[in-house]
């Protein structure tokens, strides 16, 4: 098993219906992408988080489900339309479980 976990940090004035708009546009690839198991994101409440305000995590059976799921048009979509018109950084980290 795979997992991808990604750090978010959006632009400051970044409106709250911008980031509603991530999140469900992240849950919706569950959907969309036959090779995720699982997906969850949400807001960070942690007080050690740098600063990084949302994580996703996808889970995926094997490096090749991940490596489908990057060029996705699906998640590509996500990636250009929502997200990096309002990401200020980004952190990803993938490992196998």
């Amino acid at each position: 098993m795979i997992e991808h976990i990604v750090l978010f940090k959006w632009k400051e004035g970044t409106a709250p219906s911008e980031i509603a708009a991530v999140m469900s546009g992240l849950k919706a690839l569950k959907n969309k992408i036959p090779e995720i198991v699982d997906l969850t994101c949400g807001e960070n409440f942690s007080d050690r988080s740098q600063g990084f305000q949302h994580a996703l995590i996808v889970r995926f059976r094997n490096r090749k489900d991940l490596e489908l799921y990057q060029p996705h048009p699906a998640h590509t979509e996500v990636v250009q339309n929502l997200i990096q018109p309002i990401l200020a950084n980004i952190l990803a980290v993938d490992y196998e479980v």
